[in-house]
Protein backbone atom coordinates (compact mmCIF):
# COMPACT_ATOMS: atom_id res chain seq x y z
CA UNK A 1 0.00 0.00 0.00
CA UNK A 2 1.52 3.35 -1.09
CA UNK A 3 1.26 6.63 0.79
CA UNK A 4 -1.55 8.00 -1.39
CA UNK A 5 -3.61 4.84 -0.86
CA UNK A 6 -3.07 5.10 2.89
CA UNK A 7 -4.20 8.70 2.89
CA UNK A 8 -7.26 7.73 0.87
CA UNK A 9 -8.24 5.05 3.42
CA UNK A 10 -7.54 7.23 6.45
CA UNK A 11 -10.03 9.86 5.34
CA UNK A 12 -12.81 7.33 5.88
CA UNK A 13 -11.75 6.72 9.49
CA UNK A 14 -14.13 8.09 12.13
CA UNK A 15 -11.55 9.32 14.62
CA UNK A 16 -13.97 10.11 17.50
CA UNK A 17 -15.20 6.49 17.30
CA UNK A 18 -11.62 5.19 17.23
CA UNK A 19 -10.69 7.23 20.31
CA UNK A 20 -13.83 6.11 22.15
CA UNK A 21 -13.12 2.49 21.20
CA UNK A 22 -9.58 2.63 22.54
CA UNK A 23 -10.66 4.34 25.77
CA UNK A 24 -13.22 1.62 26.50
CA UNK A 25 -10.74 -1.10 25.50
CA UNK A 26 -8.06 0.38 27.80
CA UNK A 27 -10.53 0.60 30.69
CA UNK A 28 -11.56 -3.05 30.30
CA UNK A 29 -7.92 -4.16 30.14
CA UNK A 30 -7.13 -2.08 33.23
CA UNK A 31 -10.00 -3.69 35.15
CA UNK A 32 -8.70 -7.11 34.17
CA UNK A 33 -5.20 -6.36 35.45
CA UNK A 34 -6.68 -4.87 38.63
CA UNK A 35 -8.59 -8.09 39.32
CA UNK A 36 -5.42 -10.11 38.70
CA UNK A 37 -3.55 -7.90 41.18
CA UNK A 38 -6.30 -8.42 43.75
CA UNK A 39 -6.05 -12.19 43.23
CA UNK A 40 -2.31 -12.01 43.88
CA UNK A 41 -2.89 -9.99 47.07
CA UNK A 42 -5.45 -12.53 48.30
CA UNK A 43 -3.05 -15.42 47.60
CA UNK A 44 -0.33 -13.70 49.60
CA UNK A 45 -2.72 -13.10 52.48
CA UNK A 46 -3.92 -16.72 52.42
CA UNK A 47 -0.31 -17.88 52.64
CA UNK A 48 0.37 -15.49 55.53
CA UNK A 49 -2.74 -16.60 57.42
CA UNK A 50 -1.67 -20.23 56.97
CA UNK A 51 1.79 -19.42 58.32
CA UNK A 52 0.40 -17.41 61.25
CA UNK A 53 -1.92 -20.28 62.22
CA UNK A 54 1.19 -22.28 63.11
CA UNK A 55 2.59 -19.57 65.40
CA UNK A 56 1.96 -18.88 69.07
CA UNK A 57 -0.53 -16.15 69.96
CA UNK A 58 0.98 -12.81 70.94
CA UNK A 59 0.13 -10.62 73.89
CA UNK A 60 -1.36 -7.18 73.31
CA UNK A 61 1.95 -5.56 74.24
CA UNK A 62 3.78 -7.71 71.67
CA UNK A 63 1.29 -6.75 68.95
CA UNK A 64 1.65 -3.05 69.77
CA UNK A 65 5.41 -3.40 69.48
CA UNK A 66 5.03 -4.72 65.93
CA UNK A 67 3.33 -1.67 64.43
CA UNK A 68 6.24 -1.23 62.01
CA UNK A 69 6.08 -4.86 60.86
CA UNK A 70 6.66 -5.15 57.10
CA UNK A 71 3.43 -7.07 56.42
CA UNK A 72 1.45 -5.17 59.06
CA UNK A 73 -0.35 -6.62 62.06
CA UNK A 74 -3.44 -7.83 60.22
CA UNK A 75 -4.43 -11.45 61.07
CA UNK A 76 -1.91 -11.83 63.91
CA UNK A 77 -3.13 -14.31 66.58
CA UNK A 78 -3.55 -12.62 69.95
CA UNK A 79 -4.40 -13.43 73.57
CA UNK A 80 -5.68 -10.53 75.62
CA UNK A 81 -6.61 -10.26 79.30
CA UNK A 82 -8.92 -7.64 80.73
CA UNK A 83 -12.55 -6.77 81.37
CA UNK A 84 -15.51 -5.67 79.28
CA UNK A 85 -16.97 -2.21 79.70
CA UNK A 86 -20.62 -2.63 80.62
CA UNK A 87 -23.35 -1.48 78.21
CA UNK A 88 -21.03 -0.09 75.53
CA UNK A 89 -22.24 -2.29 72.66
CA UNK A 90 -21.93 -1.34 68.98
CA UNK A 91 -24.02 -3.06 66.29
CA UNK A 92 -22.46 -2.94 62.81
CA UNK A 93 -25.40 -2.86 60.40
CA UNK A 94 -26.04 -4.72 57.12
CA UNK A 95 -24.00 -7.84 57.85
CA UNK A 96 -25.35 -10.87 55.92
CA UNK A 97 -25.19 -14.51 56.91
CA UNK A 98 -26.54 -17.10 54.46
CA UNK A 99 -28.93 -14.60 52.92
CA UNK A 100 -30.16 -13.13 56.18
CA UNK A 101 -29.21 -9.66 57.29
CA UNK A 102 -28.03 -8.99 60.80
CA UNK A 103 -25.38 -7.25 62.86
CA UNK A 104 -21.83 -7.79 64.02
CA UNK A 105 -21.64 -7.14 67.74
CA UNK A 106 -18.73 -5.15 69.16
CA UNK A 107 -18.07 -4.48 72.82
CA UNK A 108 -15.34 -2.43 74.47
CA UNK A 109 -12.65 -4.27 76.38
CA UNK A 110 -10.06 -2.81 78.76
CA UNK A 111 -6.66 -4.28 79.41
CA UNK A 112 -4.44 -2.74 82.07
CA UNK A 113 -3.38 0.14 79.84
CA UNK A 114 -5.46 0.06 76.65
CA UNK A 115 -9.06 0.01 75.43
CA UNK A 116 -9.91 -2.09 72.39
CA UNK A 117 -13.02 -3.15 70.47
CA UNK A 118 -13.84 -6.85 70.44
CA UNK A 119 -15.92 -8.43 67.67
CA UNK A 120 -18.17 -10.88 69.53
CA UNK A 121 -19.82 -12.38 66.46
CA UNK A 122 -23.01 -12.10 64.42
CA UNK A 123 -26.67 -11.84 65.47
CA UNK A 124 -29.79 -11.79 63.24
CA UNK A 125 -31.72 -8.57 62.76
CA UNK A 126 -35.43 -7.86 62.68
CA UNK A 127 -37.47 -6.94 59.59
CA UNK A 128 -38.61 -3.93 61.60
CA UNK A 129 -35.69 -1.48 61.46
CA UNK A 130 -36.85 0.12 64.70
CA UNK A 131 -36.28 -3.13 66.60
CA UNK A 132 -32.72 -3.87 67.70
CA UNK A 133 -31.51 -7.23 69.01
CA UNK A 134 -31.90 -7.70 72.76
CA UNK A 135 -28.39 -8.26 74.01
CA UNK A 136 -26.83 -8.38 77.44
CA UNK A 137 -23.44 -6.80 77.83
CA UNK A 138 -20.72 -9.28 78.78
CA UNK A 139 -19.18 -8.48 82.14
CA UNK A 140 -16.17 -9.40 84.21
CA UNK A 141 -12.56 -10.43 83.63
CA UNK A 142 -11.73 -12.62 80.64
CA UNK A 143 -8.80 -14.14 78.79
CA UNK A 144 -9.70 -13.93 75.10
CA UNK A 145 -8.19 -15.57 72.02
CA UNK A 146 -8.64 -13.98 68.64
CA UNK A 147 -7.05 -12.33 65.64
CA UNK A 148 -6.08 -8.76 64.99
CA UNK A 149 -7.97 -7.05 62.21
CA UNK A 150 -7.21 -3.57 60.93
CA UNK A 151 -10.35 -1.59 60.15
CA UNK A 152 -11.03 -0.77 56.51
CA UNK A 153 -13.44 2.15 56.19
CA UNK A 154 -15.51 1.81 53.03
CA UNK A 155 -17.32 4.41 50.94
CA UNK A 156 -19.73 6.47 53.00
CA UNK A 157 -22.75 8.05 51.34
CA UNK A 158 -23.52 9.97 54.50
CA UNK A 159 -21.41 10.85 57.51
CA UNK A 160 -22.32 9.02 60.70
CA UNK A 161 -23.97 11.19 63.32
CA UNK A 162 -23.33 9.78 66.79
CA UNK A 163 -24.90 12.65 68.72
CA UNK A 164 -27.39 11.50 71.36
CA UNK A 165 -26.15 7.91 71.15
CA UNK A 166 -28.09 5.26 73.04
CA UNK A 167 -26.90 1.72 73.74
CA UNK A 168 -26.72 -0.63 71.96
CA UNK A 169 -25.65 1.75 69.19
CA UNK A 170 -26.33 0.85 65.57
CA UNK A 171 -23.54 2.04 63.25
CA UNK A 172 -22.86 1.81 59.53
CA UNK A 173 -19.06 1.86 59.78
CA UNK A 174 -16.45 1.13 62.43
CA UNK A 175 -14.85 4.54 62.90
CA UNK A 176 -12.50 4.20 65.84
CA UNK A 177 -11.59 7.89 66.07
CA UNK A 178 -15.24 8.92 66.35
CA UNK A 179 -15.96 6.12 68.81
CA UNK A 180 -13.03 7.28 70.95
CA UNK A 181 -14.56 10.75 71.19
CA UNK A 182 -17.96 9.27 71.96
CA UNK A 183 -16.83 7.14 74.91
CA UNK A 184 -14.12 9.47 76.14
CA UNK A 185 -11.41 6.80 75.84
CA UNK A 186 -8.67 6.34 73.26
CA UNK A 187 -9.29 3.15 71.27
CA UNK A 188 -6.52 1.14 69.67
CA UNK A 189 -6.42 1.44 65.84
CA UNK A 190 -7.54 -2.15 65.29
CA UNK A 191 -10.13 -4.62 66.57
CA UNK A 192 -9.92 -8.20 67.78
CA UNK A 193 -12.12 -10.87 66.20
CA UNK A 194 -12.77 -13.72 68.62
CA UNK A 195 -11.70 -17.22 67.65
CA UNK A 196 -14.51 -19.64 66.78
CA UNK A 197 -13.55 -21.79 69.76
CA UNK A 198 -14.39 -18.98 72.20
CA UNK A 199 -17.56 -19.79 74.12
CA UNK A 200 -18.57 -16.19 74.82
CA UNK A 201 -20.22 -14.02 72.21
CA UNK A 202 -22.36 -14.96 69.25
CA UNK A 203 -22.09 -16.72 65.89
CA UNK A 204 -18.47 -16.60 64.70
CA UNK A 205 -19.05 -16.48 60.94
CA UNK A 206 -16.44 -13.97 59.85
CA UNK A 207 -14.00 -14.79 57.06
CA UNK A 208 -10.65 -13.00 56.73
CA UNK A 209 -10.96 -13.29 52.94
CA UNK A 210 -14.48 -12.80 51.64
CA UNK A 211 -13.70 -13.18 47.93
CA UNK A 212 -11.13 -15.91 47.12
CA UNK A 213 -8.35 -15.42 44.53
CA UNK A 214 -10.07 -17.79 42.08
CA UNK A 215 -13.08 -15.48 41.87
CA UNK A 216 -10.89 -12.46 41.19
CA UNK A 217 -9.16 -14.37 38.38
CA UNK A 218 -12.56 -15.33 36.95
CA UNK A 219 -13.54 -11.65 36.94
CA UNK A 220 -10.21 -10.79 35.29
CA UNK A 221 -10.92 -13.33 32.53
CA UNK A 222 -14.35 -11.76 32.01
CA UNK A 223 -12.89 -8.25 31.68
CA UNK A 224 -10.21 -9.40 29.24
CA UNK A 225 -12.82 -11.30 27.22
CA UNK A 226 -15.04 -8.23 27.11
CA UNK A 227 -12.07 -6.14 25.95
CA UNK A 228 -11.35 -8.53 23.06
CA UNK A 229 -15.05 -8.78 22.15
CA UNK A 230 -15.45 -5.00 22.24
CA UNK A 231 -12.37 -4.38 20.07
CA UNK A 232 -13.41 -7.07 17.59
CA UNK A 233 -16.93 -5.64 17.34
CA UNK A 234 -15.72 -2.09 16.78
CA UNK A 235 -13.16 -3.19 14.14
CA UNK A 236 -15.92 -5.06 12.30
CA UNK A 237 -18.21 -2.02 12.53
CA UNK A 238 -15.44 0.30 11.33
CA UNK A 239 -14.71 -1.92 8.31
CA UNK A 240 -18.42 -2.00 7.40
CA UNK A 241 -18.74 1.77 7.73
CA UNK A 242 -15.60 2.41 5.69
CA UNK A 243 -16.83 0.03 2.99
CA UNK A 244 -20.14 1.86 2.74
CA UNK A 245 -18.37 5.21 2.49
CA UNK A 246 -16.18 3.95 -0.36
CA UNK A 247 -19.23 2.63 -2.20
CA UNK A 248 -20.88 6.04 -1.95
CA UNK A 249 -17.83 7.64 -3.49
Amino acid sequence: MNFESLQHNLKYVNWPVVIFTMLVFSLLIKLGFWQNARAHEKEQRQQRISELSQTQALSLQQVLALNDLKDGINDLPIKITGKFIDEKIFLLDNQPDKGRLGYRVYQLFESQTETIMINLGWVPGSIDRNVLPELEAIKGQHLLSGHVREVEVGIQLQEQNLAGATWPLRVQQIELNKFSQLIGKKLLPFVVYLDKKESIGYKKNWQPIVMPPEKHRAYAFQWFSLAIAWLSLMIWAAIKMASKEREKN
